[in-house]
């Protein structure tokens, strides 16, 4: 036990570093989208770390805030008195999703389609890729972690892509967002799978070529050299005190507000939607496909909005992005989820100064890396093989998640998918064939409400002085709708001189047929 759990330390010690990179950005991205203080979104990033990580039973998964909230929350700091009374929503919300959990609301996650849940990582790694271009470019138009295609600035993905391109064009962040990339395909190719260099993650390996390259650009050349605007801007503290002071407590005097309770219901239910598919798609990405229990989650996630909003966060959420971080990075354990949240605490307290020395053109190369192995070519293929049934709620999934945002699309895609799946349960269930007087009705699967229809046509030919045999023996289950259709036709079938054989005991798997007198009806 002692030796597993060492081995999972040394995979997780270099992929909670590659989380920490990753969310760091994130983390100040979705506070300054959402109207909040940069910290508020450091303070949810490390609850969702070290909170959620420890309440959690998922083993992969990784909180903190979420893009995905950024337009609630900030309608809500807008309507709300004061930024106070919104952490007081933020903690009503906790409450709620323990709520939720307790009432096993969680298990709703087991109900969408698998199709949709690899459209939804399909298309958070196209979005990735398209959303970080502009940053690799130098052009600072968008937050980090953004997920809408329409941008706050009027542009879309696209067309922010293009400006960049045609105005905002940063020689010294291309340079170092290419060799970041280059570096990073050429890692995972050439990792050492002995030594002690295995253990060096690429996306540290990635900041330190950003921190010295634009420090080489200032001395080579000044003007390609990144100033403050395409640098990381971490809060920086003089003092403890100034520190202690980026905390924020919740306004309790704002408990019998209406505003309040309705932000934290919204909060609480779209929080716990974006978790429970984010912690589904991770399930599916873990190696070892291992499950998490939902209901526990919604517990666990709960807690951290709990805490989030005692000191000042924002919501928190399963986040699939650094969760998939975390997954490519070979984290064994939620001790890396742990350990990013410790980091991030660490170093907003003790090195925010060096931390705003890093590059975002060298983030946004690992969060384009990232996105690539989130969408590759084979991903559509191997949909696509599966058949249009699979293929296409994936597909449509993935682009209404790229040309909306990522809960509209959700909602669409998750609209499509159940169509799908009704679709094919509507395929016929049931066969029908007649060799002059001896006539056959089968259930090839079990029978429920929508089959109805379908068994009423079939008996509906039958002709009369006929000899039926109802063969369920291939069904587990009938339901009272179709057992009433099959009750009904047995009454009638002595007035028709039809002779009734079923055959199957679903006697003691649904309900009996009815009391037709023995002689009418033979039992095989």
């Amino acid at each position: 036990m002692a030796l597993r759990r060492l081995q999972a330390l040394r995979a997780d010690l270099p992929s909670s570093i590659v989380v920490f990179l990753v969310a760091l950005p994130l983390c100040l991205g979705i506070a300054l989208a959402s109207g909040a203080p940069l910290f508020s979104g450091v303070i949810a990033g490390i609850v969702g770390g070290i909170v959620v990580g420890a309440l959690s039973r998922s083993h992969l998964s990784v909180s903190g805030p979420a893009a995905g909230l950024t337009v609630i929350v900030l309608a809500a700091i807008e309507r709300l008195p004061s930024f106070e009374a919104f952490l007081l929503a933020v903690m009503l919300a906790g409450v709620l999703q323990i709520a939720l959990a307790a009432t096993r609301s969680g298990i709703a996650a087991e109900f969408v389609p698998f199709s949709v849940i690899t459209g939804m990582l399909a298309a958070i790694g196209l979005i990735l890729i398209l959303k970080q271009v502009p940053h690799a470019l130098g052009y600072q138009g968008d937050f980090d972690g953004s997920f809408e295609f329409f941008q706050a600035d009027g542009s879309n993905t696209f067309t922010a892509i293009i400006t960049a391109i045609r105005q905002h064009l940063s020689p010294g962040a291309m340079l170092i967002a290419l060799v970041s990339l280059a570096f990073l395909f050429w890692w995972d190719n050439a990792r050492p799978t002995s030594g002690p260099l295995r253990f060096v993650p690429g996306p540290l390996v990635v900041v330190l070529i950003g921190v010295g390259g634009n420090a080489l650009l200032g001395i080579l050349r000044p003007s390609w050299q990144l100033g403050a605007a395409h640098l990381v801007q971490v809060p920086v503290a003089a003092t403890p005190g100034k520190f202690a002071s980026f905390f924020t407590t919740p306004d309790f005097s704002q408990i019998d507000n209406g505003a309040v309770w309705t932000t934290a219901l919204t909060l609480a239910i779209v929080a716990s939607l974006e978790s429970l598919l984010s912690v589904k798609a991770v399930d599916a990405l873990d190696p070892k496909r291992r499950t998490t229990p939902k209901n526990w989650e919604l517990m666990a996630q709960g807690g951290g909005n709990i805490i989030s909003g005692l000191i000042g966060g924002l919501p928190i959420t399963s986040v699939i992005v650094r969760s998939s971080a975390n997954v490519d990075a070979g984290g064994q354990s939620k001790t890396s989820t742990m350990l990013h949240g410790l980091w991030l605490l660490l170093s907003v307290a003790l090195i925010p100064v060096l931390l705003n020395f890093i590059p975002l053109a060298a983030l946004a190369a690992v969060l384009i890396a990232t996105g690539y192995k989130l969408t590759k070519p084979k991903l559509f293929i191997d949909r696509y093989r599966q058949g249009w049934t699979q293929f296409l709620p994936f597909v449509i999934t993935s682009a209404a998640i790229l040309f909306t945002d990522l809960l509209i699309g959700i909602v669409i895609g998750l609209v499509v998918g159940f169509i799908f799946v009704v679709a094919r349960n509507f395929r016929p269930a049931i066969t029908y064939v007649c060799d002059e007087a001896d006539c056959l009705i089968r259930a090839r699967r079990n029978l429920y409400f929508i089959h109805k229809y379908e068994l009423q046509s079939k008996l509906d030919k039958v002709p009369t002085s006929a000899n039926l045999l109802i063969d369920l023996s291939s069904t587990n289950y009938v339901d009272l709708d179709n057992v009433e259709v099959i009750n009904a036709f047995i009454e009638g079938a002595k007035y028709r001189d039809i002779s009734v054989t079923v055959r199957g005991d679903i006697a003691e798997r649904s309900a009996p047929l009815i009391n037709a007198p023995i002689s009418e009806v033979r039992f095989a």
